[in-house]
C-alpha cells in the first residue's frame, strides 16, 4: 500500500469528503467547513472514485520545479564565491553582486541553501542589543543631515584611504558623501561644500561633540557660561554664517542612521572596492560618485520627490571660499601691516588709511592655501632686517612735560574711531 504523506489541513479535507461520500453530511456542509464550492466537492468526491485518498494532495507535490537552476549554474556559482574576493560575501550581497557581474540571477534563498549545503555559510542567530528609544524620522529632505566620519581601512592595505566623510538625510537616507586624507576640519568643510552645491544650505546638521564641532568645556564651567562666551569651532563659525543649526548628539545611538549605515558600508563597499580593483584615493572617489551612492540612494534611500524639499539656496551675500576657511582677527600696526602664521603683510598703499591703525581685521586662509583680508587687498612683506646698533648713544631729549601741567592730551587715545568698512566706503 502505498504511503501518503499529509498535513493536518489535509487529513481535515479528507475526512469531510469522506462524510459527505457515506452521507453523513451534506455536501453543501462538506463545502462550508473546506471553504469552497459546492461544486469544487462534487468534483472532489468524482475524483475519489479514481485516485483515492490522493486527490487531497496537490498534483506538484514531488515534481521538479519548472524553475530549477541547473546543476551547472550551481556548480559555476560555488566555484565564483570559492574565489579569494568572494570569501567572506553573504548570501543576500553575493546575489546581488552575481547578477550585476556575472549576469547570474539567483535567489538569495537559493543562494543560502547552496552555501550552506557546501560549508560557506553557517547561519547565525541573531542577538538581541541594548534597546534605546525610537525617535520619528523628519518629514522634510533637508530638514536635518546627519554628518560623520568612519575610519576603515577601506582598501584593505591596497592604498592609503581610511577616512570616509558621509551626510546622510534623516528623512529619506539619501547620502552623500567622499574619501578624505584625514578627519580634519578642512575636509570637512570640503565634502560640505560639494553637499551645498548639489542640494543648497540644509536647516540643521547632526554630529557627534568631536572638537572639530564644539569646543570642550574649560575647567570649571558650566554649559550656561560656554554659551554665554560664544566660542565656537571654526566650522561652528561657518555653520552660523551659512545660517545651518548645529544639533551635538551625545551617544553614537542618537544618529543610528548614519552610524548604521557606515555597518553596511564596511560590508558592501570594502567588498565592492575589492571587485573593482580600486588602490587609490582617487579611483575610490570616483566610485563612489559613479556606482556606490547611486546604487545605495536606489536601494535604500526613499525617493527624493515624495518629499518637500527644504534645502535653501545660497543668499548673494554668501560666499563659500570666505565661509569655509580658517579665520581669524589680527590688529592692524602702526605701517600697516599684520602677522599671521609666522609672517607679516601689508596692506596696498591707495587702501590704506590712518584711523585703520590698531583696528581689528578678519584674515581668511581659503582650502585652496590662499590667504586673504575682509574687504581689502594684501601682499606678504619680505623679511625685516635687523637695524644695526648706533655707535654712540644721543643724550636723552629734555622732557619739557614733566611735571604734569600740560593737559591737552589728555583723552585722545579714547576717543571713538570709526569701523574699518566704513572708512574704506569712505575712501572710495
Amino acid at each position: 500500500m502505498e504511503r501518503i504523506a499529509m498535513s493536518q489541513e489535509e487529513r481535515d479535507k479528507l475526512e469531510w469528503l469522506k462524510r459527505a461520500q457515506d452521507g453523513s453530511m451534506s455536501q453543501r456542509e462538506a463545502a462550508q467547513k473546506m471553504g469552497r464550492s459546492d461544486r469544487w466537492v462534487r468534483t472532489l468526491l468524482k475524483r475519489m472514485k479514481k485516485s483515492g485518498d490522493a486527490v487531497v494532495v496537490h498534483g506538484l507535490r514531488g515534481r521538479v520545479s519548472n524553475r530549477k537552476l541547473s546543476a551547472q549554474t550551481q556548480k559555476q556559482v560555488l566555484a565564483i564565491l570559492r574565489e579569494p574576493d568572494w570569501h567572506d560575501f553573504g548570501p543576500t550581497f553575493a546575489a546581488q553582486q552575481l547578477a550585476k557581474r556575472h549576469q547570474i540571477q539567483v535567489g538569495k534563498e537559493t543562494l543560502r541553501g547552496w552555501m550552506m549545503e557546501a560549508g560557506m555559510w553557517k547561519p547565525d542567530a541573531r542577538k538581541s542589543g541594548e534597546v534605546h528609544g525610537w525617535r520619528p524620522r523628519r518629514s522634510a529632505f533637508g530638514e536635518l543631515v546627519q554628518w560623520d566620519t568612519s575610519d576603515h581601512d577601506w582598501l584593505e592595505g591596497r592604498g592609503p584611504v581610511r577616512y570616509l566623510v558621509r551626510m546622510i538625510d534623516d528623512a529619506t537616507s539619501w547620502s552623500w558623501g567622499r574619501f578624505v586624507a584625514s578627519d580634519a576640519t578642512p575636509f570637512n568643510m570640503a565634502v560640505l561644500w560639494e553637499y551645498i552645491e548639489k542640494n543648497g544650505r540644509m536647516e540643521d546638521v547632526y554630529t557627534d561633540r568631536d572638537s572639530m564641532f564644539t569646543v570642550p568645556l574649560r575647567k570649571g564651567e558650566s554649559h550656561e557660561q560656554q554659551r554665554a562666551a560664544d566660542r565656537l569651532t571654526q566650522l561652528g563659525r561657518a555653520l552660523r554664517e551659512l545660517g545651518i543649526g548645529s544639533i551635538l548628539a551625545y551617544s553614537p545611538q542618537a544618529k543610528g542612521r548614519v552610524e548604521r549605515s557606515f555597518l553596511t558600508a564596511q560590508d558592501r563597499l570594502v567588498k565592492q572596492l575589492r571587485l573593482a580593483k580600486v588602490c587609490t584615493m582617487e579611483g575610490a572617489n570616483a566610485f563612489l560618485e559613479k556606482e556606490y551612492w547611486p546604487e545605495w540612494n536606489e536601494c535604500f534611500a526613499r525617493p527624493v520627490k515624495d518629499f518637500p524639499n527644504q534645502h535653501r539656496a545660497l543668499a548673494e551675500s554668501q560666499d563659500l571660499a570666505a565661509i569655509l576657511c580658517h579665520a581669524e582677527d589680527r590688529v592692524i600696526a602702526n605701517d600697516y601691516t599684520f602677522s599671521f602664521a609666522g609672517q607679516r603683510y601689508q596692506i596696498q598703499r591707495e587702501q590704506a588709511q590712518a584711523p585703520m591703525r590698531r583696528q581689528s581685521l578678519r584674515v581668511e586662509l581659503r582650502l585652496d592655501g590662499e590667504l586673504k583680508a575682509r574687504y581689502l587687498s594684501i601682499s606678504e612683506c619680505g623679511a625685516r632686517e635687523a637695524s644695526p646698533l648706533p655707535a654712540q648713544q644721543k643724550l636723552a631729549r629734555k622732557d619739557h612735560n614733566a611735571g604734569g601741567k600740560s593737559t591737552w592730551m589728555q583723552g585722545f587715545f579714547d576717543r571713538p574711531i570709526p569701523p574699518l568698512w566704513s572708512l574704506l566706503c569712505d575712501g572710495t
